[in-house]
């Protein structure tokens, strides 16, 4: 990757990047959080037998942050500290960087390269744990770019989600940072639709194929879906 960079202007355009099916082929929370399931026998058993509660609260927006969390508490039960899971992080991402690394989508990553070479405040928000994303930038280079994630601390004798980055709460979290005034947000998801609405220039990258519909009726006319890599994935592919 080129560099270094240009420190961006107080008034530079501030430039958002989802995650997960944005720059990264995949879920890495999820991914993160299976790895330490498997960690054991008895936390996959455990995982197992509450999916059938879980798996549909995840899967349904207002109930998303609660089915997460349970299997958060079940991957990170007995962790005293949030330390304690970064040190996993750690491990987690040392022992499958080539996997990881693959994921990692070119066309992403040449338009965000871009972004930080033109001066943009270029600014990642992701559900996914800081450190997570903060480690998988860091095989391309980009690992100081600025990260808001989803906050975790111990509690309920696990470490686990205390303010999940996501929907409204993304916003939030990145306006508390001074980032309120959004030039252009980049995102594959519905749940980040109040970030592409509050953005100047929204842009759909590899969007659900059922979601396609929504991101045309909710968002202004002409507004870019493409898709950056993700081969399950909707959107027009770039050239």
């Amino acid at each position: 990757m080129p560099g270094p960079y240009p420190t961006p202007a107080a008034d530079a355009p501030v430039v958002v990047f989802d995650f997960d099916h944005t720059l990264y082929d995949g879920d890495s929370g999820s991914h993160l959080f299976a790895w330490l399931i498997r960690r054991s026998w008895l936390r996959t058993a455990a995982a197992l037998l509450v999916t059938p509660l879980l798996g549909p609260m995840v899967a349904w927006l207002p109930t998303r942050r609660r089915g997460i969390s349970g299997y958060v508490w079940i991957a990170t039960v007995g962790l005293r500290r949030r330390r304690d899971l970064d040190d996993l992080i750690d491990r987690y991402v040392e022992r499958n960087r080539p996997q990881m690394e693959g994921r990692l989508l070119d066309a992403a990553l040449e338009i965000f390269t871009a972004h930080r070479a033109a001066g943009d405040r270029v600014v990642v928000a992701t559900g996914a744990p800081p450190e997570l994303a903060r480690a998988i930038l860091s095989f391309v280079a980009h690992q100081d770019v600025p990260v808001i994630g989803t906050v975790v601390g111990p509690k309920f004798g696990a470490v686990i989600a205390r303010r999940h980055c996501h929907h409204e709460e993304k916003m939030r979290m990145l306006r508390e940072q001074g980032y309120g005034q959004v030039a252009v947000a980049y995102s594959d998801s519905s749940a980040d639709l109040p970030l592409l609405l509050a953005a100047a220039r929204p842009v759909v990258v590899n969007p659900k194929v059922d979601k396609v519909e929504a991101f045309r009726r909710l968002l202004p006319a002409g507004t870019p879906i493409l898709n950056w890599g993700c081969t399950s994935r909707a959107g027009s592919p770039v050239t």
